[in-house]
């Protein structure tokens, strides 16, 4: 049974992590650089029942002592929350999450006892490219004297880390996917309707995890303002209604991606002007320097009346 079969569109990074394990030449430190949603957490998953096998070659399935996996966190009030879990704790961050120095520390404590069940231990950092310089420098303390242990860095590019860190591993790369293999992700995991969204699918551009993630993103628009975002407003009132209604029904974050969905969505469906994207483009910029919110689409949308008013 193929262990990556789940795993599509990625041969080059399957034919590489097959081929260490069967010449048992592991390295000590590998790279998974590519975009985020096309496989990278996946092949780890596939992977590491392979590195955590026994010594009997039975292969290890579920969770292991010998296996830790760590994700970027948010600090709060001395906690560390991971990004997965911050949604459902209500913890709403301008700031991004990152892999912290504290984290850092415990791989260090991790590596430190021998394997308990495995012939080595596993440690897997998704988006490495978090990390501040103090951690990147105290995970560099550890590549060099690894242990009996195996550690996979995720990131987006090789560029967003420290050259120190990237000398020491094994870059294994991976590829924005094809429309036939976007298609086939998206339709096993039963996201078919995102194939009739082509803004959507734009957006992702050749990450089928970055399309679902854009999808959700677009159906968590309550239904009403959706439905008034697919007609431009015709006049001012209109215009200054609208932004009360997304600056009351969206954060920040949301109201942000809504900002690249219309840009994409009018360059492709040629239904913006080459300056009404441009003045999407300030508006994000805006957003991110905290003007008030409301204020920046009532500009953006008045601007737009005008412009129709003018033609």
């Amino acid at each position: 049974m193929n262990p990556f079969a789940p795993l599509i569109g990625q041969d080059l990074a399957v034919q590489l992590l097959l081929a260490a394990c069967d010449r048992d030449r592991l390295a000590p430190a590998y790279l998974f650089a590519g975009p985020d949603g096309t496989g990278r957490g996946l092949a780890a998953r596939c992977w590491a029942p392979l590195l955590l096998a026994d010594q009997s070659g039975r292969v290890a399935r579920g969770n292991h002592p010998d296996l830790l996996w760590v994700e970027p966190t948010y600090s709060q009030q001395g906690t560390l929350i991971p990004a997965s879990q911050a949604q459902a704790q209500g913890i709403q961050r301008r700031t991004p999450p990152q892999v912290r120095l504290e984290q850092i520390r415990q791989i260090t404590q991790f590596l430190a006892r021998p394997p308990l069940a495995a012939p080595r231990s596993l440690v897997v950092i998704e988006q490495a490219e978090t990390m501040a310089e103090a951690a990147a420098n105290g995970l560099l303390k550890t590549l060099e004297e690894p242990g009996q242990a195996t550690i996979i860095l995720m990131a987006p590019s090789p560029e967003l880390l420290l050259p120190t860190l990237v000398s020491r591993c094994q870059r294994i790369p991976f590829y924005r996917l094809s429309e036939q293999a976007m298609a086939q992700i998206l339709q096993t995991h039963g996201f078919t309707e995102i194939l009739d969204a082509p803004a959507v699918l734009a957006l992702a551009q050749g990450s089928p995890g970055a399309a679902i993630s854009h999808w959700q993103q677009l159906q968590a628009i309550p239904p009403e303002l959706r439905d008034r975002l697919q007609q431009r407003p015709n006049s001012l009132q209109v215009a200054l209604e609208l932004a009360q209604a997304i600056d009351a029904g969206l954060d920040v974050e949301a109201q942000l991606w809504l900002c690249r969905y219309l840009q994409q969505q009018g360059w492709s469906q040629q239904q913006l002007q080459s300056q009404q994207l441009l003045q999407l483009e300030q508006a994000q910029k805006q957003l991110r320097a905290f003007v008030q919110p409301r204020l920046v689409w009532e500009v953006l949308l008045s601007a737009w009346v005008q412009d129709a008013e003018g033609n």
